[in-house]
């Protein structure tokens, strides 16, 4: 008996365990819990979901469907984000609650009571937002400031502002018919199936002004001599251009505007854009897109179905008006620079080494960034786009075989490393491999000087030199001085720069590679900015400033990647490649300025008996004086049969004398 007793008395313990626990995990949602859980589908933009939690007998929609248009109507029309809900007090299974909204046009605040029974919210209107009625809409007011921000230079130069363009348009009613498309056609060199495309528009009344084509001053002037006032219905309208002053020689870096299309209206959707807009789609123009055009203001109404305000439910004034953007290019080097190299294939960067500001940054060919504010017919997109120089390719962007460029920093990283004796002869070959292991594979050099020495070596550009060099230095040093300059990371710099490389991760590395680096072949890729901004270390206590393109204070980069010695070592001896009679540079050399450089042919080829590749030239050049800090750097395609190198410092000659002419004055 006593051990049924027991028995019975164990399966009562189990039994009440049972039913606790089962309790304790099914005792239900708390009313806040359930508030809280229907707001967390809103930041979802589950409304589906949300309708399920309603209590379908307090539910004015007649349908789930409606329920959710109207949500969506609401909270994707303002743009909600960050919806945030904070629990005020529960009173009879009534929630009060604070709602915030962040929006388009600011936040939305407001407090609201819902009913919750049987963990089901008990619906009201205001659920769906403060004021809410049947019948009522959301109308989004906002204002944008007239006038774009203009683009200067470091002097105050305008490079873009608004300006004054004209517009050919026709007048329905005053044309006789489609008669004139043809010429009309002719004229503004477009097609007639253009312009009967938007004279069929539907908004088009017999007096309206249809614009075919925007035009300069110039060029309106040109078709008044022509006589195109004398075709019936055609019209001339002045309207608000962007204009570009210097057009080509700035082009790559300024930029342009154009209208919006579908695309940016969707992507900027409740920014304040609308069909009239324009908006900046590259360089400075688009980089800076915001400043430029400013913050729109703008507010949020709830109005009923005649437009008329029932509640402001939030009012952004203003937070910043269309701003100038001022940059660190002094315009007048950059056109000397555009004239010298506008028929080559070519990138040039001048900076000041001791802030990092750019000076001038061009890409040739260029193209017309003011065609691109008037329209382009489809003969001149197809022309610029299937030209073989490619103008709109940004070749400052671009990286390059650097070649000879690269043996300063070998000779800094040997120096660093203790693994370049800077006054051993390491003994004169004009052809050198590692052993027979190569094969036939040999590095050559146009000029092996004897001693060959370190100042010798880059004085006259050994090859040899270098490629037994970076093979003593090593791969390990290499790369790690390589990470220290950054090469291989995102160049911080307002304009976007393809990156430097040093090795290509699809290739092995090997000896033959390693000895290649060493005088700026094999797999590295140098960007022209980046390379400028290395080449500032040796006149700059061995520290980078961050190179920058829009003015503000400097900021260094790297600090300190390369010693006092080291420094004073290579310094002294790109000084001597240009103030020696026999230096790759010495054409450039001035009598009162002491300027240091370094020359670079770099060869673009498959294989090294290959005959038919192209040439690079490089030419670096660079003032010692901190008076005039100045440095820069030309990269030129297609230089093969042209002088390499000499050619690039040749036609460095003009822009750099200009230069120092200016800063005298």
């Amino acid at each position: 008996m006593k051990d049924k007793k027991k028995w019975i008395i164990g399966i009562s313990i189990c039994v009440l365990l049972i039913v606790s626990v089962f309790f304790m995990f099914h005792q239900g949602k708390s009313n806040e819990q359930v508030v809280t859980e229907y707001f967390e589908l809103l930041k979802k933009k589950d409304y589906k979901q949300m309708y399920q939690m309603l209590n379908p007998k307090t539910v004015y929609t007649p349908t789930q469907k409606y329920f959710v248009e109207k949500y969506k109507e609401f909270y994707e029309e303002i743009d909600a984000k960050n919806i945030q809900i904070k629990i005020l007090d529960e009173q009879d299974n009534v929630i009060e609650y604070l709602i915030y909204i962040d929006t388009l046009a600011g936040r939305i605040t407001y407090r609201n009571k819902v009913g919750v029974k049987n963990e089901q919210i008990q619906f009201n209107k205001e659920l769906i937002m403060d004021g809410y009625t049947e019948g009522c809409k959301i109308k989004i007011t906002t204002y944008n400031p007239e006038k774009r921000g203009r683009i200067l230079d470091r002097n105050g130069k305008v490079l873009a502002e608004d300006g004054k363009g004209y517009s050919i348009g026709l007048v329905k009613g005053k044309l006789n018919g489609e008669n004139d498309y043809g010429q009309i056609a002719q004229y503004l060199e477009t097609d007639v199936e253009t312009i009967q495309k938007k004279m069929s528009a539907s908004w088009i009344n017999d007096d309206s002004f249809v614009p075919i084509k925007t035009v300069s001053e110039a060029t309106k002037n040109d078709l008044i001599n022509k006589n195109i006032l004398s075709i019936n219905g055609v019209k001339i309208s002045t309207v608000s251009i962007r204009t570009y002053p210097y057009d080509k020689a700035a082009s790559h870096i300024v930029g342009y505007v154009q209208n919006v299309n579908a695309e940016d209206l969707k992507k900027h959707k409740n920014e304040g854009y609308n069909l009239t807009s324009v908006i900046g789609r590259s360089g400075i123009e688009a980089a800076y897109e915001e400043q430029l055009r400013g913050i729109t203001s703008g507010k949020i109404d709830l109005v009923d179905k005649n437009d008329k305000v029932i509640k402001e439910l939030c009012h952004k004034e203003v937070k910043m008006s269309p701003q100038d953007i001022t940059l660190t290019i002094d315009i007048d080097l950059q056109q000397s620079l555009y004239n010298e190299y506008q028929n080559d294939k070519s990138a040039s960067v001048a900076l000041n080494p001791k802030t990092g500001e750019v000076l001038a940054l061009v890409s040739t060919p260029s193209y017309s960034n003011n065609d691109f504010v008037l329209g382009l017919s489809i003969d001149k997109w197809n022309e610029l786009n299937n030209d073989v120089n490619q103008p709109l390719l940004n070749r400052y962007k671009q990286t390059y075989t650097p070649g000879s460029t690269m043996k300063p920093i070998t000779a800094a990283i040997g120096l660093e490393t203790k693994l370049i004796d800077l006054d051993k002869d390491l003994g004169a070959e004009d052809k050198w491999q590692k052993d027979s292991s190569w094969g036939n594979y040999y590095v050559t050099t146009l000029h092996a000087p004897t001693p060959n020495n370190l100042k010798n070596a880059l004085t006259y550009s050994d090859n040899v030199y270098f490629a037994r060099s970076a093979l003593n230095i090593g791969k390990e040093n290499l790369f790690k001085y390589y990470k220290n300059l950054r090469i291989g990371e995102k160049i911080p710099f307002e304009l976007s720069l393809n990156r430097s490389q040093y090795i290509n991760k699809k290739q092995k590395v090997n000896d033959q590679l390693i000895a290649d680096s060493g005088y700026g072949q094999g797999q590295i890729l140098m960007n022209p900015v980046q390379l400028a901004s290395i080449y500032s270390s040796f006149i700059n206590n061995g520290s980078i400033y961050r190179p920058h393109i829009v003015k503000k204070g400097e900021q260094m980069w790297i600090q300190r990647v390369f010693s006092d010695q080291t420094v004073k070592t290579i310094k002294e001896d790109l000084i001597n490649v240009i103030a020696d009679e026999n230096g790759t540079g010495h054409s450039i050399y001035h009598e009162n300025i002491q300027l240091a450089g370094k020359t670079g042919t770099a060869e673009i080829k498959q294989s090294q008996s290959d005959t038919t590749g192209s040439e690079l030239g490089w030419f670096t050049v660079m003032t010692t004086d901190s008076k005039r800090p100045i440095l820069m750097t030309t990269v030129v395609e297609d230089v093969k049969g042209r002088g390499g190198s000499g050619y690039v410092v040749e036609h460095t000659k003009t822009p750099l004398d200009s230069y120092f002419s200016k800063a005298n004055n």
